[in-house]
């Protein structure tokens, strides 16, 4: 592999790494402002609360970050 070659691809790396870094703060700043994914708890006699198990809420973030991402990459 030519040197030319691998500074391409280490310059593609960085700008994809950098591109996942901006999608990830995007996500972080709507999770933590909106409460994503947490589900809505219910208070007083309104019934069953619809909090999200772990499970769930991991894949709405992961979901919001995959949006994000399309949406910094386009």
């Amino acid at each position: 592999m030519s040197e030319e070659t691998k500074t391409n691809e280490e310059k593609q790396a960085a700008e994809a790494a950098g591109k996942n870094q901006v999608a990830l703060e995007m996500m972080k700043f709507i999770a933590v402002n909106t409460g994503y994914g947490k589900g809505v708890a219910a208070t007083g006699f309104a019934g069953k609360s619809t909090l999200r198990s772990s499970e769930e809420h991991a894949e709405a973030l992961l979901e919001l970050f995959k949006r994000c991402r399309d949406v910094v990459n386009s």
